[in-house]
């Protein structure tokens, strides 16, 4: 983003927010689960218990807004931290497959699409998350590695 009048602006972009609540939720020792369903309310406002089905059917809602993805995952769009969270979330919700058909179906990203490519890094991340291959405490550092700017 360009300075205005010379003044710099340092303002953290919405993927660093994304990487800086997984830093936080990660340092409570969170279970992966639990640790994604936090993620989903905090960057996606999907509620926990069964509301959270209802609020992913709708798309989660924008929490914050803005950009700092990298260019294959930026659709343009400033709710990728939105669709981030709550692709991360679907497979505790709805399992593997049916999370992936469901994405597919609903969202209709082509997997060559910022979104699709945006989808599967979330895939990614959760599953990894949930295999015990990725800990928690280190999701955050995952997404400025992966998906952020």
């Amino acid at each position: 983003m360009p300075e205005a009048y010379g003044v710099q602006n340092d303002a953290p972009s919405a993927a660093e927010h994304l990487a800086r609540i997984a830093d936080r939720l990660g340092a409570r020792g969170l279970p992966p689960r639990r640790f994604l369903r936090a993620l989903a309310w905090n960057c996606a406002g999907i509620r926990p218990g069964l509301v959270g089905y209802l609020d992913l059917a709708r798309g989660g809602r924008n929490r914050f807004l803005g950009h700092g993805f990298r260019a294959r995952f930026d659709d343009g769009t400033d709710g990728q931290v939105r669709h981030f969270a709550g692709v991360a979330v679907s497979p505790v919700l709805l399992g593997d497959p049916l999370a992936s058909l469901a994405h597919r179906w609903a969202l209709r990203d082509a997997p060559d699409t910022p979104d699709g490519r945006l989808s599967e890094q979330a895939f990614r991340f959760s599953k990894q998350l949930r295999a015990g291959s990725l800990a928690p405490h280190l999701a955050g550092a995952w997404i400025r590695e992966h998906v952020a700017e």
